[in-house]
């Protein structure tokens, strides 16, 4: 283990118990998972979008009975 390595994990320790200021580990898993699900809605949006997009057109042609 490097002394780098060992120097950062202290660090969050430190974070983590309140005594240095910055991001908690916490905090960190949460803004990860925020990240992850609003790439997802994202996603759903851009898919939704496109099926109203083909529907709508569907519904725009003449009908041959």
């Amino acid at each position: 283990m490097s002394r780098e390595t060992l120097r950062g994990w202290t660090r969050q320790v430190e974070i983590d118990a309140g005594t240095a200021a910055g991001q908690t580990t916490d905090e960190r898993e949460e803004i990860r998972r925020l990240r992850r699900e609003n790439a997802e809605l994202r996603r759903a949006n851009e898919i939704l979008k496109t099926a109203s997009a083909f529907f709508a057109a569907e519904l725009d042609r003449p009908t041959t009975k």
